[in-house]
């Protein structure tokens, strides 16, 4: 685990490879900004190029090298047709192109929708998306190694959700790769 806070808050919710967040999330920094940019601006370049810069990070720490599938955390459809796209998805094709691992958004489903994870405290987090993701194409995902990808690591509760659903595949492994982690 070598210190690494982002396997630290996961390891035994989840069945875990391994866990990263490229940059911490503070309220006064520029990682700030650039989350909100990607997540409430419309920045979709920018997805892409951070999410570049998550797959050359990737690259360099050579604890990612056979992952087979990079799986993005899914938006709920109202959600996704609110704001125009996944940043998450965006993020995956950005390191994609990097590391040469396709990206596959029909296995998971967000199959109800919760309130932003933002907008909730604590516990509430893991209760707000309790059962909100469904494993729809466990074929997709069975024997491989999965990087499971979002933008912003909090409690984990999103993560271990969605991670749960995965988990139903048989014989996947699961790794997060994550933008950015809050302090």
């Amino acid at each position: 685990m070598d210190d690494n806070p982002v396997e630290r808050l996961l390891v035994g919710r989840i069945p875990l490879v391994h866990a990263t967040a490229i940059y911490l999330f503070r309220p006064d920094n520029t990682v700030r900004n650039a989350v909100h940019a990607m997540k409430f601006h419309g920045n979709t370049e920018l997805c892409l190029m951070m999410g570049r810069q998550m797959g050359l990070n990737l690259l360099a720490s050579g604890r990612f090298d056979d992952v087979e599938m990079l799986v993005p955390v899914p938006l709920h459809w109202l959600r996704r047709l609110w704001r125009g796209y996944n940043q998450s998805e965006l993020l995956c094709r950005g390191i994609g192109e990097v590391l040469k691992v396709p990206v596959c958004t029909g296995a998971v489903m967000r199959c109800r929708y919760t309130r932003q994870q933002s907008l909730q405290h604590g516990r509430n987090r893991a209760d707000n998306v309790e059962g909100a993701f469904r494993l729809r194409k466990p074929e997709k995902l069975a024997g491989k190694h999965v990087l499971l990808v979002d933008d912003v690591l909090t409690t984990g509760a999103t993560i271990a959700a969605c991670a749960d659903a995965i988990a139903d595949a048989p014989d996947v492994r699961i790794s997060v790769a994550t933008f950015c982690m809050a302090t």
